[in-house]
């Protein structure tokens, strides 16, 4: 996560390691319980102001960094009934590590009973010239539990080439894989990333999984949404929106209009 380094904090030359846990329960009164919230390092989850019996969540970065040869994992696990929002602060920027640490590594793991929901809306992810992130999104969904999924990628800040960037999700409804993708960016990236039938010069990709009960019966259709994104079903009850923008600001406008077709 993006933030300012924490007075007295050395970073070892192998990188940091740390974990943030989140569980949702049903409080039995139509509200939602947190009996899991917590975090290290860099990770800091903190609840906030929630609505409608859900609960909300906000990360909060407390370090700078994914830096290189880092690892920071989160686990959010919603229970039957319960109702959770989770957002960041602010973006997560990846940078260059010190010395010889590798590439970092982001984990992210999310389980969904039936019943429950999750809404998981992280601000942007920027790879940031000379950085190097691997990151890993692995959904289990259960047949009748609800997801709402979004992820922005922005290649380089503001006039700077972007790091490598490796980003690949996993969704499973019911024990069923409805989606497995990867996306590989920047230097070392196999050619044609950046070209007509990759990303075709944009610097800002993006996506929405949505898995919904009444997909099942009701699949979405397979459509084009401007000239920048489209909406494809999954096998199961499960949809992908994927879209390209120029810029972070008109990726989200994109995605914030495809969310608002399926209302």
């Amino acid at each position: 996560m993006g933030g300012t380094e924490l007075p007295g904090v050395v970073r070892p030359l192998t990188g940091v390691r740390a974990a943030a846990r989140i569980g949702a329960r049903s409080d039995g009164r139509g509200g939602t319980a947190l009996p899991v919230l917590d975090g290290e390092g860099p990770l800091a989850p903190r609840r906030t102001r929630g609505s409608g019996g859900a609960a909300h969540v906000m990360l909060v970065g407390a370090m700078s960094g994914p830096l290189g040869g880092d690892h920071f994992t989160v686990r959010a696990e919603v229970g039957e009934g319960a109702r959770l929002r989770v957002g960041s602060a602010a973006a997560t920027i990846a940078l260059p590590g010190q010395g010889k640490g590798g590439a970092a590594r982001y984990d992210v793991r999310l389980t969904v009973a039936d019943g429950g929901e999750l809404e998981w809306l992280p601000e942007q992810l920027i790879s940031a010239g000379g950085s190097e992130l691997d990151v890993i999104n692995c959904m289990d969904i259960s047949p009748l539990g609800r997801l709402l999924l979004r992820e922005e990628l922005v290649l380089g800040r503001v006039g700077e080439q972007p790091g490598r960037l490796s980003s690949r999700l996993t969704v499973r409804v019911g024990g069923r894989c409805v989606l497995d993708q990867r996306l590989d960016c920047g230097p070392g990236a196999p050619g044609g990333w950046d070209g007509p039938a990759g990303l075709g010069g944009m610097r800002a990709v993006g996506q929405l999984v949505l898995v919904r009960p009444e997909f099942g019966e009701r699949p979405v259709a397979a459509r084009v949404l401007g000239d920048t994104a489209a909406v494809f079903p999954l096998a199961g009850p499960a949809a992908l929106v994927s879209a390209v923008a120029p810029d972070a600001l008109r990726l989200r406008a994109v995605l914030d209009e495809a969310l608002a077709s399926f209302a």
